[in-house]
């Protein structure tokens, strides 16, 4: 069997003409240089060179071999280099668990973006409350994490709140919003307090212990007439005037009914959606690539929001914004700009 390294001595001798300058260039000694010329002509049975007053001159079968090992060594270096982008190239099946109001605003633009960019990159997605997101990434059944917290330290995801070891990449912010039917007297309104629906009937979530307790410290326990949480069901329900309802904004911009209306809620704290892995899962290629595409979906929508807003979010405009600019995640790993981790 032909040795490659050989065959770079030969092939490196013919180019450049001389054992000396051969040596150089590839760093050998020149004894090393003859010993590897003395093996490759044992192995081929013929004669590599010839004596030509005190140089070694190579012989016609030497210079076939050369031209021969000339294709060789690139059609290696072209293999090497494919592989080596491959390497590099995202691949694999990402398991993603989002919220809802992610699952409907987020994660179709950001699959768009990752299959036009990394086709190799399959993902599987799984929707899911924040606890229930939370338990399948501490027991391994999922690769990624989008979850949400409020601003009040009372009402921080307490899974969250109380592991340690965890990255958690800030994504948007969103405010929460009233439903309310466009004729109804408070749509003159830009914003509410919920005092302010203190006599409202209400469609709620089926999960609605924060916003009972908000009703509470606002001094009323709403009259629950309806529970739906799918807002095709929501928006029906109120556009019928059944009641009123809560949602945030984020899962608000894949709905639009005229016939009704969204005003912020001044008195609700500021939601923070972020996503939520473990540290190798950012170093893993397919997981990153996921990441940079949420990333990219969240700054092309919702980075301007503040002066344009989406575009697709009519009355929503400037209720969703994304988190400050950061760092890739990939380099997040390495700098610790970008990710925080989930305190103790």
């Amino acid at each position: 069997m032909l040795d490659i390294h050989q065959l770079r001595v030969l092939s490196e001798i013919a180019r450049v003409g001389s054992y000396t300058e051969a040596a150089k260039s590839l760093g050998y000694s020149q004894p090393a240089l003859s010993y590897h010329m003395r093996c490759l002509e044992r192995t081929l049975g013929v004669p590599l060179t010839v004596k030509v007053g005190r140089r070694a001159q190579l012989t016609d079968a030497a210079v076939r071999l050369a031209e021969r090992a000339d294709a060789v060594l690139g059609g290696l270096r072209a293999v090497e280099q494919e592989f080596k982008a491959l390497a590099a190239e995202p691949s694999g099946t990402v398991r993603l668990s989002a919220i809802q109001s992610a699952c409907t605003a987020l994660v179709p633009g950001a699959m768009s973006r990752l299959r036009s960019t990394y086709p190799a990159v399959e993902t599987v997605i799984n929707q899911a409350t924040c606890t229930g997101s939370y338990r399948l990434l501490r027991s391994g059944q999922t690769d990624l994490a989008i979850m949400c917290d409020l601003d009040s330290p009372a009402q921080t995801h307490q899974s969250v709140a109380s592991s340690p070891g965890l990255l958690r990449v800030p994504l948007l912010t969103d405010r929460r919003c009233v439903l309310l039917p466009s004729d109804h007297p408070l749509a003159e309104r830009p914003t509410l307090a919920l005092a302010d629906l203190c006599n409202e009937r209400w469609v709620l979530e089926p999960n609605r212990t924060r916003f009972l307790a908000g009703c509470a410290e606002a001094g009323f326990t709403p009259k629950v007439v309806a529970t739906a949480d799918e807002h095709v069901t929501v928006h029906c329900l109120v556009a019928g005037h059944v009641g009123v309802a809560a949602a945030d904004a984020l899962g608000l911009l894949s709905q639009h009914d005229a016939r009704v209306v969204v005003r912020p809620l001044d008195d609700w704290p500021v939601r923070h959606v972020f996503a939520l892995l473990w540290p190798e899962m950012a170093k893993v290629p397919a997981v990153a690539a996921l990441l940079e595409a949420m990333r990219a979906e969240v700054k092309e929508r919702f980075f301007t929001a503040g002066e344009h807003g989406d575009p697709q979010a009519g009355s929503l405009a400037g209720l969703v914004t994304s988190a400050p600019e950061t760092t890739e995640a990939s380099d997040a790993v390495e700098t610790a700009n970008g990710v925080e981790t989930a305190a103790p």
